[in-house]
């Protein structure tokens, strides 16, 4: 599956922003989905997973209760909403797929998008 990242930029401490990751290639719905991100020097982290069916999702400690992940199989979209931005929320965000139960281990997952760059200023 391929898949294609939107929907980053620069926004301010408190506010919101919608990530998208549109899929290309084999039925979306067999794939579990995620949202990792990466701070500069630092390791890719999980941030949130949904599983195949959208039934139940997944996310880091850092983000519940601001950040929402969800998905649409007719439209082949997972989305990320993310609101209460913190700076410390600047990264690259990438969507990822794996064509089995919902994992949060990067490792686990063999296809990326290309990462879409949040910026949050104090």
């Amino acid at each position: 599956v391929q898949l294609q990242a939107s929907g980053g930029g620069l926004v301010q401490a408190g506010g919101s922003l919608g990530l998208s990751c549109a899929a290309s290639g084999r039925t979306f719905s067999i794939y579990s989905m995620a949202w990792f991100r990466q701070a500069p020097g630092k390791e890719r982290e999980f941030v949130a997973a949904i599983t195949r069916s959208g039934s139940n999702t997944y996310y880091t400690d850092s983000v519940k209760g601001r950040f929402t992940i969800s998905r649409d199989n007719a439209k082949n979209t997972v989305y990320l909403q993310m609101n209460s931005l913190k700076p410390e929320d600047t990264a690259v965000y990438y969507c990822a797929a794996r064509p089995l139960p919902v994992s949060t281990a990067v490792p686990d997952f063999r296809s990326w998008g290309q990462g879409t760059l949040v910026t949050v200023s104090s």
